[in-house]
């Protein structure tokens, strides 16, 4: 059991050889080694804060980032917005256009058609006037005394001035 209790000397000799080794330790070691240990500590808090900032750019770059596509879209709508205003503009003016110059060619025509019916007219009132004016003077140069052959006259007269 002698190797189980350690004895007062071997206590001793222990205790002296750790206070050398802890001097020791303390004077030369412990200082470049909680160096080292502060300077990982620094390197790791500036590690975490440059990812802290890296984070919080990436969020403001996707802020950014959502915005100009939001003022993209507005744009591309306001662009198709006026796009379509053009074009309802454009065919509202075509449409404008071709009923006007459909109402002027029907008017031309209606003015041309008013012309020959009167040109129509005023042929056969002549004609009829002209016809009138044969048929009296035939009368008139044809015996006037039987009232029978002025109708068979008449008639004869009208037969042979129809109108061709």
């Amino acid at each position: 059991m002698d190797l189980v209790t350690p004895d007062i000397g071997l206590i001793f000799w222990t205790t002296v050889s750790f206070a050398i080794l802890y001097f020791i330790l303390a004077k030369f070691a412990w200082k470049p080694i909680l160096g080292a240990v502060n300077e990982r500590e620094k390197l790791i808090k500036d590690a975490l804060s440059a990812a802290e900032k890296a984070k919080e750019e990436m969020v403001n770059l996707k802020a950014d980032n959502e915005k100009i596509l939001n003022e993209a879209k507005l744009q591309r709508e306001s662009l198709l917005k006026e796009a379509r205003e053009i074009k309802s503009k454009i065919i509202a003016d075509a449409e404008s256009e071709a009923t006007e110059k459909a109402n002027k060619l029907v008017e031309a025509a209606k003015t041309a058609i008013e012309n020959e019916k009167s040109a129509a007219m005023k042929e056969l009132q002549n004609t009829v006037v002209d016809l009138s004016f044969n048929i009296a003077e035939k009368l008139l140069s044809k015996e006037l005394d039987n009232k029978e052959k002025q109708l068979e006259n008449i008639q004869d007269i009208l037969d042979k001035s129809k109108l061709n």
